[in-house]
């Protein structure tokens, strides 16, 4: 496993959540308008600044743990392709979101959270071997009740989970679908 070099990119980037929500909340949560806001030009920005961005300190420890574990279960794959499929994930997903989100401004790591979640369980699809599909029971076990984010809440972004668990499903497709039509032959 090729985790060691990962490993301090995950807390970094975790680091950061934290450093922005302590601004946030010394700001009186005026970071919070980054977020993606759905079909409107100024929105787009939060396709880069929204998994960073959570509404309070609360929402912000509901995701660092999942981003931590499942960004963690990603990086047996290197250091390069982590950082391919955070990217990927955060960008697709953001993007769904502000095309079909509702008209409200959506803002967290859960979507990205969802998107690695999806991204685990795709990759033992497509790959097949014994490794990634540990990984994937792993995180069936451990997350398997994210299925249930996927239900309307008021006040939470579904379109965000669900963006991100289909972002995660396609980059699982493009990262390993060469894989599976090469066992196919």
């Amino acid at each position: 496993m090729r985790t060691g070099k990962c490993l301090p990119v995950i807390l970094m980037l975790a680091g950061i959540m934290v450093l922005v929500q302590l601004v946030n909340t010394l700001t009186a949560n005026s970071l919070v308008h980054h977020g993606i806001i759905p079909r409107t030009t100024s929105g787009l920005q939060g396709l880069l600044f929204a998994p960073f961005l959570h509404g309070s300190i609360r929402h912000l420890l509901s995701n660092l743990a999942p981003f931590v574990v499942l960004s963690w279960l990603i990086s047996n794959e290197g250091l390069e392709r982590y950082v391919r499929v955070l990217v990927l994930i955060a960008m697709l997903g953001g993007l769904l979101v502000w095309l079909l989100g509702r008209p409200s401004i959506h803002v967290g790591a859960s979507g990205l959270i969802f998107g690695l979640w999806s991204y685990v369980l795709a990759r033992a699809w497509f790959q097949r071997s014994l490794l990634s599909l540990l990984i994937a029971a792993a995180a069936l076990l451990g997350y398997g009740g994210l299925v249930f984010g996927f239900l309307p809440v008021p006040g939470i972004s579904f379109e965000s989970h669900i963006a991100g668990a289909v972002a995660g499903i396609v980059v699982g497709w493009i990262m390993h679908s060469k894989t599976l039509l090469a066992n196919a032959r």
